[in-house]
């Protein structure tokens, strides 16, 4: 499965040695492909840099072991963006433009209404969803 990690999910697996490190390694070592851009890194950069910059280092080396794509605008049909903010639709328009199977995203707050909802092929899902739909839910802790 290819697997889109949005910038909630890679600045959580780099702060702390948790449940979504643990989903991440997991899915890795499963032979699931982890796919970012540009866009989102450089968001969790960011984050990471105001809140935790002993996680910089944890992120650079989980976006050596990804699929690294540039960032590019994309086109998203008006229904499935409708009412995600203008920061958030390059993560959804990235996820399809790269061909993943799946977004995994913590942000509850934008995206939770797309959780478990098909856009073009892609499935938005939760870090548990993900775990659950990957067979690795007995391994890997709760979100």
């Amino acid at each position: 499965m290819r697997i889109f990690l949005d910038a909630n999910f890679l600045f959580s697996a780099a702060k702390s040695a948790g449940a979504v490190r643990r989903l991440l390694s997991l899915a890795e070592a499963a032979g699931h492909t982890l796919c970012a851009d540009a866009y989102v890194a450089a968001e969790a950069h960011r984050n990471l840099q105001i809140k935790a910059p002993d996680g910089l280092i944890v992120l650079d080396a989980i976006l050596q072991r990804i699929e690294l794509a540039g960032f590019q605008v994309s086109a998203l049909p008006d229904d499935p963006a409708a009412g995600l903010p203008d920061k958030d639709r390059p993560v959804l328009a990235a996820a399809v433009r790269l061909r993943c199977d799946a977004l995994v995203t913590g942000d509850r707050t934008h995206f939770g209404r797309l959780y478990g909802k098909a856009i073009q092929g892609m499935t938005v899902r939760s870090p548990l969803q993900l775990a659950k739909a990957l067979g690795l839910l007995g391994m890997a802790a709760e979100d």
